[in-house]
Order: C-alpha cells, then sequence, then structure tokens
C-alpha cells in the first residue's frame, strides 16, 4: 500500500524544481565521506552527546575513521547504492521509502531507500540503484530521472553507500517484492528538510560501543540510521548551495 503525502512547509523547498535541485548536487564540495563514524563526530562537536558519553564514542567513532564490528575490521567494503526518490507533486516534492518486511536477516522491520549491493553487470551506482528499486518496488526506469549523487556513506556492517538522487513522475504503479517490501510510503521532502525535525540520539549498540545517530520520525515512522543519515547530508549539500546563490 502508498500512503500519500501531504505538503509541508518549508523555506528550503521554496521554488525547488529539477533544475535547481540538479544544479545543487552538481555543485563542487570537498570530498566528504559520511556514514556512522562521520554522524558521530558530527553530533559531538554539536554537543547532542551526552559530556559523560564523548570519550566513549570519540574514542571509537573519530573523525575521518569507520567502525566495523569485531573481526571485520580488514574486509574491504562492499559497494552498494540506494535511490532517493523524489516524486514530483503538483504542491512539491515528497521522498519515498519502503518499510522492510519483518522476517529479513539484516533490518527486518526498518524504513530504507530502495538499494542494495552492486552487482558486477551494474556500469556504475547509478545503474545499481535503479536496478535495485525496479526489483524491490517495481518503479519503471523510464519515470526516474537521476539528478545526481550525495556523499558515500559507510555504515558498521561495512557497505560503501552511494545515495543517488533521482526525480520521479507520477502516477506511480508500484509492484513491491512481498519478500522484501512490507509497505511504500511518502514524507514531503519539506518536513525531512526542516532541520528542526533532525533529533540527534546516542545509544549502546553491540560489543559495548555507544553509537552516535540521527532520527526524523514522522507520525508514526521512525526513520533513523543509515537512512536519516543520508537525508541530512541531503539537507547539507541542498544548504551548502543554496546559501552560495
Amino acid at each position: 500500500m502508498t500512503l500519500k503525502a501531504r505538503p509541508s512547509e518549508c523555506t528550503l523547498t521554496s521554488g525547488l524544481s529539477r533544475a535547481v535541485l540538479r544544479a545543487r548536487l552538481a555543485a563542487p564540495r570537498g570530498a566528504r565521506r559520511g556514514g556512522d563514524a562521520a554522524t558521530a563526530a558530527r553530533l559531538i562537536e554539536a554537543g547532542s552527546v551526552e559530556p559523560s558519553d564523548r570519550g566513549q564514542v570519540s574514542t571509537i567513532l573519530m573523525p575521518g575513521t569507520f567502525y566495523r564490528h569485531a573481526g571485520q575490521e580488514a574486509e574491504p567494503s562492499i559497494p552498494a547504492a540506494v535511490l532517493i526518490p523524489l516524486i514530483e507533486h503538483s504542491w512539491g516534492f515528497s521522498v519515498l521509502f519502503t518499510q522492510r518486511t519483518p522476517d529479513l536477516k539484516a533490518h527486518a522491520g526498518q524504513i530504507s531507500f530502495p538499494g542494495g549491493r552492486l552487482e558486477s553487470s551494474d556500469a556504475d551506482a547509478r545503474a545499481g540503484a535503479l536496478r535495485e528499486t525496479v526489483e524491490e518496488i517495481g518503479l519503471a526506469a523510464s519515470q526516474i530521472e537521476i539528478l545526481g549523487q550525495l556523499d558515500p556513506y559507510m555504515t558498521v556492517t561495512g557497505y560503501e553507500i552511494t545515495p543517488v538522487v533521482g526525480a520521479v513522475t507520477p502516477p506511480l504503479e508500484l509492484k513491491p517484492d512481498p519478500l522484501e517490501v512490507a509497505e511504500i510510503f511518502e514524507v514531503p521532502l519539506a518536513f525531512l528538510l526542516d532541520p528542526g525535525n533532525h533529533q540527534r540520539h546516542s545509544r549502546v549498540v553491540a560489543e559495548g560501543v555507544r553509537r552516535a545517530y540521527y532520527a526524523l520520525p514522522y507520525g508514526d515512522r521512525y526513520i533513523w540510521g543509515a537512512t536519516a543519515g543520508m537525508l541530512v547530508n541531503l539537507y547539507e549539500v541542498l544548504t551548502a548551495r543554496a546559501e552560495e546563490t
């Protein structure tokens, strides 16, 4: 089932078009990899992690390093890609998400973007993101216009994800893979780009490591972790370019 998004106010999305998005995503920016470690470093710097926890977080998740689970430190990263689908409505853009099925081995029940690891047949990250989108939700590639890419995002599980941003022309005739996707829904882009909705948290995860992360709750939907981190990166990229123009 696809839930329709409702418009929301945000000055950053005022006058936003495909051309503007493409220009902002193409603007030069410093080479930077995002990810769980980078998120932790930024949250510490912003004072969003309790002082008593900062030493534990900063010791293990230092800027420029990428924490891996024990025993995986020396393993090469796994290339992956996701599509951040921006649905173009008459009132503005929304972002399409998938809710993963509850019986998956990894990230069961979590909210994510369509995507996955790259295959040898994929020419690049964009091709991989489009292929995974077709396989997961049945969205035709002909309805997607690629606008650009965000900073690569490294997860604690070893995936180096390239977020590909694409504009989508409705109406949508989606066919979700029942083994992977429990539900498909949309959230207004204006809500996601409002920094007042970017919550900052930290919690202890496996091996006693305290992990700092972003969350963007929307109604009864809890968007967090890598998905929320990529959305914050989208906000940062669009904001930086908007301030220059």
